[in-house]
């Protein structure tokens, strides 16, 4: 059994379609488990237990939400340098009204921080989330699920 973990935050929903698209494509792979947190309710038991994780968040001001930065705050001192951290394969997914690479900058920064392993090209969204969007962000479950369960990643 293999367990995603798909951490979000969203207020106008964009990034909540992003993050359920996401869940469906990993809930598509055979014995992959998907548990999809808001970033406020998800924890380091949460981080610990997942084989790969899925994180999403709305560009606010250049920036990822303050909700996904707090996620990693409350996580990161006791998830640094354990061995369930320490390459664990993840994808990234933005919704942006403009550019929204603030957000994937700084998000990526601090998942090298964690020593996460980077496994699949980051899911952008400007402006509304369109049909074609929420099929990448399909592709995106669908690809790190697939990885995760044949211990590829």
């Amino acid at each position: 059994m293999c367990t995603i973990l798909i951490v979000y935050h969203s207020q106008a929903g964009h990034t909540q379609r992003m993050a359920e698209s996401v869940a469906k494509g990993a809930g598509s792979i055979e014995s992959v488990t998907v548990v999809l947190k808001r970033a406020s309710e998800a924890s380091l038991r949460d981080l610990l237990e997942c084989d790969g994780l899925a994180i999403g968040s709305p560009e606010y001001f250049g920036y990822m939400a303050g909700m996904v930065k707090d996620f990693f705050d409350r996580t990161y001192d006791e998830a640094r340098g354990r061995k369930e951290v320490f390459k664990k394969p993840y994808v990234l997914f933005v919704s942006a009204g403009n550019d929204g690479t603030g957000a994937l900058n700084n998000m990526e920064r601090i998942c090298t921080g964690y020593q996460f392993k980077k496994v699949y090209n980051p899911v952008m969204a400007r402006g509304e989330i369109d049909r074609e969007t929420l099929i990448r962000c399909d592709e995106l479950g669908k690809t790190i699920a697939a990885g995760c369960k044949e211990g590829i990643y």
